[in-house]
């Protein structure tokens, strides 16, 4: 049984090099990717660090987390904490990035009160087209973004959501069906185990699926 793709590989479909394997593509360290996680993009598939992770500043201490096996369509967005201007006072002005004197009297504090926190995508998350993830929010397991979707609130496993805001949609399956699958956890399987059984991974059938664990 084949063992699938080198999970080290950039470019894991060779005859398709709009197809990166993240985990191998983003060098920021406060950046973390899981195996098996790739971005689609004719243009520009390798420069997902600078162009669809927007204001990753490591020193704001906010982190971007994505799970395993999560396929992410061109164009969807991660903004992180540095894009905040403080809003404490009267003006949102970030005057003192222009230096010239400017940058005198400023208070760090006033963005930190802004920050969000860790943004975290789960495992087999699917994210359409130009989708947009905003600061601080977490995705389940197992969700579908809608393409333009702007995703400013938690995602719940499982959930599809559209829109902006984005909201949800309906569930992909019934609740007892939704822990089963969370409690199997098949993304962190041995990588062999999941290629001798990925019927019942692709499949629907909960019991096959455990039988497979």
């Amino acid at each position: 049984m084949s063992l699938g793709p080198d999970p080290r590989a950039v470019h894991p479909v060779p005859a398709h090099q709009r197809i990166v394997f993240l985990r191998n593509v983003v060098t920021a360290p406060n950046v973390e990717i899981g195996e098996y996680t790739y971005y689609d993009d004719p243009d520009a598939a390798l420069l997902f660090d600078t162009r669809n992770i927007l204001h990753h500043y490591e020193f704001l201490g906010d982190r971007l987390v994505i799970g395993r096996f999560c396929a992410i369509a061109t164009g969807a967005r991660f903004v992180m904490n540095g894009a905040n201007h403080a809003m404490t006072g009267f003006s949102t002005f970030p005057f003192n990035i222009f230096g010239g004197g400017w940058e005198d009297g400023f208070d760090f504090a006033t963005i930190a009160a802004g920050n969000k926190g860790d943004t975290t995508v789960g495992n087999d998350v699917w994210i359409g087209a130009d989708a947009l993830i905003l600061p601080g929010v977490t995705i389940g397991d197992g969700a579908i973004i809608a393409a333009s979707s702007v995703v400013s609130r938690d995602v719940a496993p499982y959930a599809i959501v559209a829109g902006n805001p984005a909201a949800e949609r309906r569930r992909r399956f019934e609740p007892a069906i939704v822990e089963r699958l969370l409690a199997l956890r098949w993304w962190d399987w041995p990588i062999d185990r999941i290629g001798r059984n990925l019927a019942a991974i692709r499949g629907a059938d909960i019991d096959a699926l455990e039988k497979a664990a």
